[in-house]
């Protein structure tokens, strides 16, 4: 655990509050939630009581699902990942909740990346979709956007995924340019689609 300094988003109060500088998800499966809810980067101001959402340099690693995700507003690079495990860069607390929830159930960033494209294409709209996670037999999928101060959802068919997928085996120069500690979101997989 260490400690940081944060200010109120509402009254200006600076206080401290702990939190842990990583988990493994594998090992404590209370903060694996607590990381998918967002619950672990909230804190209560002590003076006003407005919760606020805490930034601070994280890593999530999960040794079951071979998965490690750093939390950092600084460019990182890393290569050398221990074998056979995804690394991924991310900046914010959203894209980290994002990222646990599409490992969590079993599926890939990239292709995921690849149906939040096809789907605003389909939408004919610039937004920014978030993965909110997978439902009923064929297992669609459900993302989430802002528009006009509320959050639209939307349901995506599994049959985009499958499609999604053929294209990038199609085309492995996508998925050979994310190696290492790579940021995987949509102004990375524009790079491929101009």
């Amino acid at each position: 655990m260490s400690e940081i300094k944060t200010t109120c988003s509402r009254c200006g109060t600076q206080f401290s509050a702990e939190v842990p500088q990583s988990v493994n998800a594998a090992l404590a499966s209370d903060l694996k939630e607590q990381v998918r809810s967002g619950e672990l980067f909230k804190r209560a101001c002590p003076v006003c009581g407005t919760v606020n959402l805490l930034k601070f340099p994280f890593l999530y690693y999960d040794t079951d699902e071979r998965l490690m995700i750093v939390l950092s507003e600084t460019p990182l690079a890393a290569d050398g990942l221990p074998e056979g495990f995804t690394g991924r860069l991310v900046s914010s607390v959203g894209e980290l909740v994002e990222k646990v929830k599409i490992f969590g159930c079993g599926l890939d960033d990239i292709v995921i990346e690849m149906c939040k494209f096809v789907t605003c294409q389909e939408l004919k709209k610039d937004v920014t979709l978030r993965f909110v996670g997978t439902e009923g037999a064929d297992g669609e999928m459900t993302f989430t956007y802002p528009e006009n101060g509320q959050m639209e959802l939307v349901a995506v068919g599994f049959n985009v995924y499958e499609d999604c997928a053929g294209i990038l085996q199609r085309n492995p120069v996508i998925r050979d340019s994310a190696t290492g500690l790579a940021t995987v979101d949509q102004a990375w997989l524009s790079r491929f689609f101009r």
